[in-house]
């Protein structure tokens, strides 16, 4: 039985046919999380993705997010917590898996994304800056990172099979249409103003 019924819990559920299985894909700004035989499939830019895992269990989930944590003036950010931003998309992740009955002594992490896929951008290094971010708060979780592909240029298709902790990668190295980039432009357009090609890599 899949988590539902939490704010920014991704909700576009399709049955994936190349793999038989029942999947949720995860846009900028959601996570699921879940104890089932579910896929979990997100389309990474310069936003990051961490695939969390009891692994004794095989309950997992998986984040997207943007930036880091909210910079903004405390009296302008949102009433909730939003996961846009890395630091409270890391708290909901851990926080609905141990409501699922995982263990925080046995989570394990993949971290994936963080690649320097738009132009123009406002934020230095973004990319950059969520994968040290979500590195160093893994580590003061002393939950271990046993797998991640991280930065370079080219956008990443993730597919997560929490029961078995199997990830597969598509590098996408070259765009055939701009849709990651518009929707990852939109997400940050709507961050600042609202306080496939290429091998498959198993992990």
């Amino acid at each position: 039985m899949a988590l539902t019924g939490f704010e920014h819990c991704a909700t576009n559920t399709y049955f994936d046919r190349q793999f038989g299985l029942s999947a949720v894909k995860v846009l900028p700004g959601e996570y699921y999380v879940t104890n089932a035989s579910t896929l979990i499939v997100t389309v990474l830019g310069s936003c990051v993705s961490v695939c969390l895992r009891d692994k004794d269990l095989g309950i997992g989930g998986l984040n997207h997010f943007l930036l880091p944590q909210d910079n903004s003036p405390y009296e302008n950010r949102l009433i909730a917590p939003s996961g846009r931003y890395g630091v409270y998309a890391m708290e909901l992740l851990i926080n609905h898996l141990l409501k699922l009955g995982a263990r925080k002594h046995r989570l394990e992490a993949k971290v994936f994304g963080g690649g320097r896929v738009l132009k123009n951008m406002t934020f230095v290094n973004v990319g950059n800056r969520n994968v040290q971010f979500v590195l160093d708060h893994l580590a003061s979780e002393s939950i271990p990172v046993v797998a991640q592909d991280v930065l370079d240029t080219y956008p990443r298709k993730v597919y997560f099979f929490p029961k078995t902790g199997r990830v597969m990668l598509k590098k996408i190295r070259s765009l055939h249409n701009t849709t990651i980039l518009e929707r990852e432009q939109a997400y940050l357009h709507a961050i600042a103003t609202q306080p496939m090609s290429g091998a498959v890599d198993l992990f």
